[in-house]
């Protein structure tokens, strides 16, 4: 294998794709990036038997071939080095030979014959995906799921399919959100629970796009592009343009989260959230130290948010809003408020109650196919 490129194009390939290399490996090989040179393109490849990232660049190609090699050593290389070209080529069979202006690098491989195969999936359903309202359900969505694999069922994101609309759903059993938009193609026959991973690492992806459209000026829209997805019965494929990432869905059932949503509400309220989220940074201080509770009391035009009496202190504040409804009482995770609160873009955001023992319903008012739900804590007793 030899071939010249873009030490640009390399990096931003293997930083990439080494985002599927997890911290513990069950095999060492996993800990490696597989190259490939064929045509006029180069293919980069990392899995971690879960999420497989692959991606591919235009390279100069003087003989095709493919070896693997250890992702650190390689990014190593790759990213201090300041050359503009590269030129790779294999010697000895497993070793790479990293040559630029400035720089002659050896890094020590194996036969790609010896890395896992990355096999494309079934398909089974496609649909396409534009990418702006595809990112803003996942910047609302991810968070809410499980960190732990307890229930593996809330580690990933519930997606369905229900009259034209993708339905995203996330949640840890003690938060909730819910995003709807529409899709190209596919049918209704789309319920599945994907991994939170392999959609956070879309998100990046898509995150990055965006980013380097505005910096360079060019439509957002075009740049990013669209997403294809491809659903087989135990996988998942996203294609961004030359970017693919493959896998595994997550085995079992979703739980039925529409019989906790409160059907009525007694009390709305639009809150202004620059105030709020400053507001309740400052008591998350006394909070925290008593399951981070904070009771919010909505009586004629106001709310008045109190911290239970701890050692540290007490805390309490006043702040006047729009109420619509009868007055109401509940307490809240102010750890809860503030990751949902730091998600949000817009000014105001609004909030709907029925009584201290059913959860919080929250809204955006510029986007009525979204709802962020917390479940209430026991109000301490002032």
């Amino acid at each position: 294998m030899k071939f010249s490129c873009k030490k640009e194009d390399l990096l931003q390939a293997l930083n990439l794709v080494s985002r599927a290399i997890g911290g513990q490996q069950a095999l060492p090989i996993l800990g490696n990036i597989l190259l490939e040179a064929e045509g006029k393109r180069c293919t980069v490849s990392a899995t971690d038997l879960e999420l497989s990232i692959i991606t591919s660049f235009g390279a100069n190609i003087e003989n095709e071939g493919a070896i693997t090699i250890p992702a650190k050593a390689f990014l190593n290389f790759a990213q201090y080095n300041s050359d503009d070209e590269i030129l790779l080529e294999t010697s000895e069979g497993t070793q790479l030979k990293c040559t630029s202006e400035h720089a002659k690098t050896v890094i020590a491989g194996e036969s790609a014959q010896e890395y896992p195969t990355i096999t494309p999936i079934e398909k089974e359903t496609s649909l396409t995906l534009e990418a702006p309202p595809l990112l803003g359900a996942l910047h609302m969505v991810t968070f809410a799921s499980a960190r732990t694999t307890l229930r593996p069922v809330l580690s990933g994101v519930y997606l369905r399919a229900e009259k034209g609309q993708l339905i995203f759903v996330a949640t840890d059993s003690y938060r909730l959100s819910e995003f709807r938009i529409t899709a190209e193609g596919g049918g209704t026959d789309i319920s599945c629970i994907i991994p939170v991973k392999v959609l956070e690492e879309l998100r990046s992806i898509l995150s990055s796009r965006k980013t380097d459209a505005e910096k360079k000026g060019e439509d957002k829209k075009e740049k990013v592009g669209k997403i294809e997805v491809a659903l087989s019965s135990q996988q998942i494929e996203l294609r961004v343009g030359n970017t693919i990432l493959l896998s595994r869905l997550i085995d079992g059932k979703f739980p039925d989260y529409q019989q906790i949503i409160p059907s009525e509400t007694k009390t709305t309220v639009v809150l202004p959230t620059k105030e709020l989220t400053t507001t309740i940074k400052r008591m998350h201080y006394f909070a925290k130290e008593i399951n981070n509770n904070l009771t919010f009391e909505f009586k004629k035009g106001h709310v008045r948010i109190t911290t239970p009496q701890t050692q540290a202190g007490q805390d309490e504040t006043t702040l006047s809003v729009s109420i619509k409804g009868g007055d109401n009482k509940i307490a809240l995770s102010s750890s809860y408020l503030l990751d949902f609160l730091s998600h949000v873009g817009d000014e105001e955001v609004e909030f709907k109650l029925t009584d201290s023992m059913h959860p919080a319903l929250f809204h955006l008012p510029s986007n009525d196919l979204f709802l962020h739900l917390i479940m209430p804590l026991r109000i301490q007793e002032e």
